[in-house]
């Protein structure tokens, strides 16, 4: 058994599953629906039901509220139709639904960027052309069944020269992909990863001035579009605060630094919140996502792009729209760990 689903204002529509979720339904056609972790904690894909039955799976309430359920909001990531359903979405373009693809890489090189994150590149088929938003991640598929999820740090026009993706990961202890990644990985090790996934990506049909928020390896996705604007000489004005707990979380600062003396239309804000007086720090100090707000009182004519712990992004995107930002100029992708998604309810 299937079931319709039909996207508005888009008018598109494509077919689910009797067990499917809303949002693998929608990938597998090939319909653009905005999401992020794919496991109900972040909310991304939360939108507005307007016909028929959906009933959830698993997830947090700060993803989907019990208020918010019984108003019509679903989660298309865990939200299974039991019925035709129409739904109500924005970001339902053609053009942002690349073919996901599994596809085995080879460890090329990685190197320690600061004492707890590595910068793995990964070596792609050179005969199967992976096509990617800068922004986007993907999906290590371990051989136990389980999956982790990082974001590509390089721009999509890399591929052309040397095909393969640069990965920022941080050491969580205990962690079961982690622990391998800063422990027995060797070059040329082969794994399997698919993508490319999320809706985290730069709107490039937009003027509008950026704020680009980063805090710790959220700065991954943000380096690939801060390239990708590069590339495409994109002008728009654009700012990146980038935050850490000590002036080594920006484990990239001179990467940044050298972008900022390329491009005039990029600026950069550093903000470290834990220094210690050995770090001689004389910068920006506090959360990154206040910092934002003390620079720019009025957001309203801005979009943002955030990235990284949840605590930040949610911070910021309750804290923008208060400062006048729209809605739906506020993207975001939020690095769940996997203890938050066990995190879930029913």
């Amino acid at each position: 058994m299937s079931f319709n689903v039909t996207v508005q204002p888009s008018g598109r529509s494509y077919t689910a599953n009797a067990d499917e979720a809303l949002l693998a339904a929608a990938i597998r056609n090939g319909i653009g629906l905005p999401y992020g972790c794919k496991d109900g904690a972040c909310g991304s894909c939360k939108c507005k039901k307007i016909e028929g039955t959906v009933v959830h799976g698993p997830h947090q309430l700060k993803a989907l509220s019990h208020e918010e359920e019984a108003a019509g909001f679903i989660l298309t990531c865990c939200g299974v139709a039991h019925s035709d359903v129409v739904i109500e979405s924005r970001q339902v373009t053609d053009e942002s639904a690349f073919p996901v693809k599994k596809m085995p890489i080879r460890v090329n090189t990685f190197a320690k960027a600061s004492h707890d994150v590595m910068v793995m590149r990964l070596q792609l088929p050179a005969a199967d052309v992976f096509r990617y938003h800068a922004g986007q991640y993907v999906e290590f598929l371990l051989r136990d069944g389980d999956r982790r999820a990082y974001s590509i740090a390089n721009a999509p026009h890399t591929q052309a020269e040397n095909p393969g993706v640069e990965l920022h990961i941080r050491h969580m202890p205990g962690g079961k992909f982690t622990e391998h990644v800063f422990g027995a990985m060797k070059e040329k090790e082969i794994m399997r990863i698919e993508g490319p996934f999320g809706s985290f990506y730069l709107r490039e049909d937009s003027t509008k001035p950026m704020v680009l928020l980063a805090s710790g390896t959220g700065f991954a996705p943000i380096r690939a579009m801060i390239e990708h604007m590069q590339f495409k000489r994109i002008t728009r004005p654009a700012v990146l605060y980038w935050g850490g707990r000590r002036p080594a979380d920006l484990y990239m600062n001179d990467w940044i630094m050298a972008r900022v003396a390329e491009m005039p239309n990029l600026r950069y804000v550093p903000v470290v919140s834990d220094a210690l007086p050995e770090d001689a720090w004389t910068g920006r100090t506090g959360f990154v996502h206040q910092a934002v707000l003390a620079d720019i009182a009025d957001l309203s004519g801005y979009q943002v792009y955030a990235c990284g712990a949840p605590i930040v992004v949610d911070s910021a995107q309750a804290a923008y729209l208060a400062a006048g930002l729209p809605a739906d100029e506020f993207f975001a992708d939020s690095f769940v760990t996997e203890k938050e998604k066990a995190q879930a309810v029913t």
